[in-house]
């Protein structure tokens, strides 16, 4: 019978050694490639994004290529680094290795009527990490934050004995949960909203970071409340300092669950490894997602037996939902972000980068504000929206940039950008903040 470390040992050998002899392309290049993919995009895919006119083909740290063979040319920063999903950068050796390890394994999915080790491992790293009991794992944000609703719901039937059907859940104005029908209809937002009703009635929103309101919404039907430890699409917004350990001490009163939504805020983006941390706030149910699979699809709910134990085979599932192959880069993916301490990195970097742009004079900038490389520039109304200076940071300076509620650039490069990095960005931050 064959070894099959030895096979896996030879197959990462080979793909190198494929991937070596393959660049430089030789297939469409720069400004052809990138007319044929926005004809095929504009052709043949749904309209429900206006991205930017960059065909990104390759990416190593914090810097992508939109032709191959990684010429200064074609070289552009990424300041967005997939919403938060690529904390750790493009192309870091050990997550490729640990893609490819498993891949020459044969094994991707087994679907969840059968054990794989990788999952194994994913989930008793995050119970260690997070010093809960057990892991719940899916595949996006939305299916977390959706598992995490089942959850206190049934937890609430269950274990609180909420009145059959009555369960509500109090949410925050300007939230930002993902795009399912139920999590939409809970959104502040009229155009996440227009067009996809009815809605999943038992939440209630209240004014993001007012304990008055959360302390006025509860009552003996509430069984959660799910907020975001800091809100990314509603601009980079924290709450009042206090707010969250407030919060979860209210929702402790009343015996209410406080369920954090870490996917942006999460594995190091603030600072901190999660947004609560900077409270010392360890909540009843964490949800994670985006950077813990470090660039691949995956997701997690954990939380402590008294609320997982309600969970029993039948009740959810996901036959994609703790792969092999994306739990073993995500275990390599936390690992990293560990063992290079991006959290405290992020910390030191991210407020040189706010130092660096308080210093530009420019009559467009509101605000700047932001924890860790999770970073807001908030316009004034007359400036004519962010999305005219994110078109141009990308046009004259090769800096790859998000708009976000219209008046905000959202910056969120992967950790590992250096100060130099951050140097080389200011310079096109200084040109389109004071000249365009």
């Amino acid at each position: 019978m064959p070894n099959p470390v030895k096979g896996v040992a030879e197959f990462v050998n080979n793909v190198a050694t494929e991937v070596k002899n393959f660049l430089p392309f030789t297939g469409p290049k720069g400004s052809e490639e990138l007319k044929r993919v926005t004809h095929i995009m504009d052709k043949y895919a749904a309209h429900n994004y206006k991205p930017l006119p960059v065909n990104i083909v390759e990416g190593q740290g914090v810097w992508v290529w939109t032709e191959p063979g990684r010429r200064d040319e074609h070289k552009y920063m990424d300041c967005l680094a997939a919403y938060g999903a690529l904390n750790q950068g493009y192309n870091h050796p050990r997550i490729a290795a640990a893609a490819l390890r498993q891949i020459a394994t044969g094994v991707t999915v087994t679907s969840r009527a059968f054990l794989n080790s990788p999952m194994a491992d994913l989930c008793k790293l995050l119970t260690d990490i997070t010093q809960k009991d057990k892991a719940l794992l899916m595949n996006t944000g939305a299916e977390a934050v959706e598992t995490a609703i089942k959850l206190a719901r049934k937890w609430g039937y269950k274990v609180k004995k909420v009145a059959d059907n009555q369960a509500k859940i109090i949410v925050c104005h300007n939230n930002f949960h993902g795009r399912t029908t139920t999590i939409v209809g809970f959104s502040s937002e009229a155009q996440y909203k227009d067009g996809f009703g009815p809605f999943t009635p038992g939440f209630q929103i209240i004014p993001y970071g007012d304990i008055e309101a959360l302390k006025a919404a509860i009552d003996e039907n509430t069984v959660a409340f799910l907020v975001e430890p800091g809100q990314g699409e509603a601009g980079i917004i924290f709450p009042p300092e206090g707010f969250l350990k407030e919060s979860y001490e209210v929702c402790k009163q009343n015996n209410i669950l406080f369920m954090a939504d870490e996917i942006q805020s999460g594995w190091g983006r603030t600072g901190k490894l999660f947004c609560c941390d900077w409270e010392n706030v360890v909540p009843d149910v964490y949800i994670f997602a985006k950077a813990m699979g470090g660039g691949y699809p995956v997701s997690a709910v954990v939380a402590d037996d008294e609320v997982m134990q309600v969970m029993t085979p039948g009740d959810h599932g996901s036959t994609f939902g703790g792969n092999p192959f994306c739990c073993a880069v995500a275990v390599e993916a936390i690992q990293v972000i560990l063992d290079e301490h991006l959290a405290d990195h992020a910390n030191e970097v991210g407020n040189y980068f706010m130092e660096r742009l308080r210093e530009i004079d420019s009559p467009y900038v509101k605000e700047i504000r932001g924890k860790g490389l999770w970073i807001g520039i908030e316009l004034h109304d007359n400036a004519g929206g962010a999305r005219r200076f994110c078109e141009a940071l990308y046009a004259k300076h090769h800096l790859l940039c998000k708009e976000t509620h219209e008046n905000v650039i959202r910056i969120a490069p992967p950790l590992v950008i250096t100060k130099a990095e951050v140097d080389w960005a200011i310079e096109g931050f200084q040109d389109v903040l004071t000249n365009l």
